[in-house]
């Protein structure tokens, strides 16, 4: 069934506490899209983040973000004071995450000590339906902030190896329980928002990036699966070769995976977390497909990707068992960036729908996989992604080339249609699911660009205005989607 959605991360959405969360905006952005005949919101990945706050970059692969909790969902509960909700108002522009970092989690402490005293009936089923993996993390949070945030393979030995004191477990205990309040909170609010969005035909599309981050619980619990040495620090780590893009490539730093150690289990660490990912989204996007194929490796004391080279992944072998497990496993395949035939044929294997990008479409050859007549129908189309300049930004960056090209694709003459004319392209194509960044359909332009990737500190950070998302806005996109079949 042809269909289209939007693209927009929750952090994104209005609101008055400085960041978007799962409160009445939320709600009402789902309203919206139910009025614009949309049936998928796209997110990006919803875990505590770290390092440059990139939902890409995060403590664990389970736990859910440390500031999407609606506050005035734990107001109404009576754990915190009208007063501690309106210290936590903050005006409606970019987040400051920063600031979050402090306010946030001196509410949090305050508010989980109330919430221990007094335990709703639904908690220990919360612990238990995710006891492989929620206490540990805690734990985790716990103890980096009592040894000062400072990596893990930084610690004592012995808390290092998962043995922590009956001294230190009392000194650390409240920060644990306060973690485990904000994931109790944090899937009480998701949950409730998913089965709002589902009751009005709106399907979530989710967002699991193929690495991890190296200071995080999933690391620290399973050592073992990764690539460390005696000192637990990466022997190698992830990322991509130098291309027409970056001469020296792409350093992220990421560590490896020991694909030969998760095999012995029939990948039972990867099974836990997309199935626990797929439990929580109507559809997983997995970023960086081509990863599985083969992924490239580079020395952990590089300074950049110059000296790496391709490794062989594990193929069809992790999707083989995970239909064994999920054989309704409904997901999207990220097949950006450099591929091979066999990619492509471990694409088509799996029978996941790849991407394509209507941004990279443009550069003088016929045959371009992200032109429109070049698509196949299980694919999504997109005009950019959440690391794209949005259309009316991208306009700005184009040759006179490329121009040129767009020109003489769409039959137009003037510049300022390109944007249009792209979002069009998008929704009439063969592709099953069309989805449009939301800024796309604002006229936004660069300067409510979500991510510039290799680079730091300002990215995460946009936020929509409410009065954008007005019933003519969604009025118009609903004309789109009928025009289209969508």
């Amino acid at each position: 069934m042809r269909s289209s959605g939007i693209l927009l991360p929750i952090s994104s959405l209005p609101g008055k506490y400085g960041i978007g969360t799962f409160g009445k905006e939320a709600y009402s952005f789902i309203d919206f899209l139910k009025n614009a005949n949309q049936h998928y919101w796209q997110i990006l990945p919803l875990g505590p983040t770290t390092f440059g706050d990139s939902p890409y970059q995060t403590y664990s692969s389970f736990a859910g973000g440390d500031y999407y909790l609606d506050l005035e969902d734990i107001y109404n509960d009576k754990l915190i004071t009208k007063k501690d909700l309106l210290n936590e108002v903050r005006p409606h522009g970019d987040v400051n995450y920063d600031e979050l970092k402090i306010t946030r989690f001196k509410l949090y402490d305050k508010a989980s000590k109330k919430f221990f005293k007094n335990l709703p009936l639904d908690y220990n089923d919360f612990i238990n339906q995710h006891q492989n993996w929620v206490i540990p993390y805690a734990r985790f949070r716990a103890l980096k902030t009592h040894f000062n945030e400072v990596s893990f393979n930084m610690w004592p030995r012995d808390v290092v190896q998962g043995n922590i004191s009956t001294e230190l477990f009392e000194q650390i205990n409240d920060n644990i329980n306060m973690h485990l309040f904000i994931q109790y909170y944090f899937y009480k609010g998701w949950n409730k928002l998913k089965e709002y969005a589902n009751s009005n035909n709106i399907k979530f599309i989710g967002d699991l990036p193929i690495y991890v981050s190296y200071d995080s619980s999933d690391v620290w619990q399973n050592k073992d699966i990764f690539q460390l040495d005696e000192n637990l620090n990466p022997t190698n780590v992830a990322g991509c070769p130098p291309d027409a893009f970056s001469e020296d490539g792409q350093l992220w730093g990421n560590p490896l995976y020991r694909y030969d150690v998760m095999k012995e289990d029939n990948y039972k660490w990867w099974m836990d977390r997309i199935i626990h990912n797929l439990n929580i989204y109507d559809v997983l996007r997995i970023d960086h497909f081509r990863g599985f194929e083969a992924y490239f490796s580079i020395p952990s004391t590089d300074k950049n990707a110059k000296n790496g080279h391709w490794e062989v992944g594990p193929g069809y072998a992790i999707f083989e068992e995970l239909f064994k497990h999920r054989p309704d496993a409904n997901m999207i395949m990220e097949d950006l960036g450099y591929l091979t035939p066999s990619v492509y044929q471990l694409l088509k294997r799996t029978g996941f729908p790849g991407m394509r990008v209507l941004e990279f479409a443009f550069d003088g050859r016929i045959d371009n996989a992200y032109l429109p007549h070049n698509y196949i129908e299980n694919t999504v189309v997109y005009p950019g992604t959440h690391d794209n300049v949005p259309l009316y930004g991208w306009i700005k960056t184009l040759s006179d080339k490329q121009i040129n090209q767009i020109f003489d694709y769409f039959n137009i003459e003037d510049i300022n249609d390109i944007p249009s004319e792209i979002i069009k392209a998008a929704l009439s194509s063969i592709a099953k699911l069309a989805i449009i960044p939301l800024q796309d359909y604002l006229k936004l332009d660069e300067q409510s660009r979500i991510n510039t990737p290799s680079t730091v500190g300002c990215n995460w950070k946009w936020r929509v205005q409410e009065e954008y998302l007005n019933i003519d806005v969604s009025d118009e996109i609903k004309k789109l989607t009928k025009k289209y079949y969508r």
